[in-house]
């Protein structure tokens, strides 16, 4: 396909998020895109043939990340040509997977949800092993793409990570990362399944943890054709400090006493013996007065202010997961395919 094929003038207008759909289809797919535009035609044939040839009603949710290549024009030539199928979001500006997951998840109608990468890494001809996943009992399945066609730089890291989260959250998985999911509509309409930051990633976490019965399957995983990947340094660090997030949320939501008491006391414990020690080189050893002592204050502190600051930082992550609001996470500039799902 050449890029003068494919370009389209786009014009900007005001959209209204869509309140509750009256189509039902089959299956919902949910596919983020910054920067895609070779590999989305592509991926929408190999979808449609895959589905088709199980009979399965569909539609295809297409969110554009900021892309500031030729990705929407993709998208929206491709809603044109199937508009009872390809629904199209546009941001305004890349805000991350998680907030476009949202988008996507928000106007989904299908009894099952699927992710996907918009790289041809996945392959849509899995998506049958999902289903039969599915059928098992089981709420959510997600991909363990093996073996793994990514270079060193990433599966390495990648490598590092899964161990952590298992040992960490006690869920076992080999792929926590991979973008290939299957959910039951269920699963994304609870209300406790609360997205924000970079917590797409965690997603069989936080459901497991609400009772939803989660499974994995190997899946075939393809070299990247087009484009680079979005995965660096940067990345990894976020997804470490959401580990921890996750795990505190996990943990100590419903008994954050159990934390904080923790805290406090050992913060308590080490301050006053800190004093102790003060008091004793006062009297035994050195006989300066207290006040001239700077491990004086440096007990105090730490009696006083240095759990403080744990608190602040932890009760603050709380009032943000639970006044968080979807429509908040991300800004849209154009959207397309609404007029189906009203």
């Amino acid at each position: 396909m050449q890029q003068s094929e494919i370009a389209l003038q786009v014009k900007d207008t005001p959209v209204e998020i869509p309140e509750t759909a009256s189509r039902k289809v089959d299956i919902s797919i949910v596919i983020p895109a910054m920067n895609e535009q070779e590999s989305l035609p592509i991926l929408y044939e190999r979808i449609a043939a895959q589905l088709q040839q199980l009979g399965k009603k569909f539609e295809i949710i297409f969110i554009d990340d900021g892309s500031t290549d030729n990705t929407f024009g993709v998208m929206k030539k491709l809603h044109l040509e199937y508009p009872d199928i390809v629904r199209v979001v546009r941001f305004r500006r890349n805000y991350g997977k998680t907030p476009a997951l949202v988008a996507g998840f928000s106007r989904s109608q299908g009894e099952v949800v699927f992710t996907m990468d918009a790289d041809l890494q996945d392959d849509p001809q899995e998506i049958p092993r999902y289903l039969e996943k599915l059928d098992e009992g089981y709420d959510l399945v997600t991909g363990w793409k093996f073996p793994r066609l990514d270079p060193i730089s990433k599966t390495f890291p990648s490598r590092i990570f899964n161990g952590l989260v298992n040992k960490m959250t006690g869920v076992q998985l080999h792929d926590i990362n991979c973008g290939f999911k299957a959910y039951r509509h269920e699963v994304i309409e609870d209300e406790y399944l609360k997205l924000y930051g970079d917590f797409h990633r965690f997603v069989p976490v936080i459901a497991e943890t609400r009772g939803f019965r989660v499974a994995e399957i190997k899946v075939k995983h393809h070299p990247r054709q087009f484009g680079s990947s979005k995965f660096g340094a940067r990345r990894f660090a976020q997804g470490f400090i959401d580990l921890i997030n996750i795990v505190f949320l996990k943990t100590y939501l419903r008994r954050p006493l159990r934390l904080f008491a923790a805290l406090g006391f050992w913060s308590f414990i080490l301050g006053f013996i800190v004093d102790v020690i003060v008091v004793l080189r006062r009297f035994f050893f050195m006989h300066e007065p207290i006040h001239e002592q700077p491990l004086l204050f440096v007990g105090i502190v730490l009696m006083i202010f240095g759990v403080q600051f744990v608190l602040a930082g932890l009760q603050s992550e709380m009032i943000r997961y639970y006044a968080f609001q979807r429509g908040e996470e991300y800004s849209i500039r154009q959207e397309l395919g609404t007029e189906a799902a009203k």
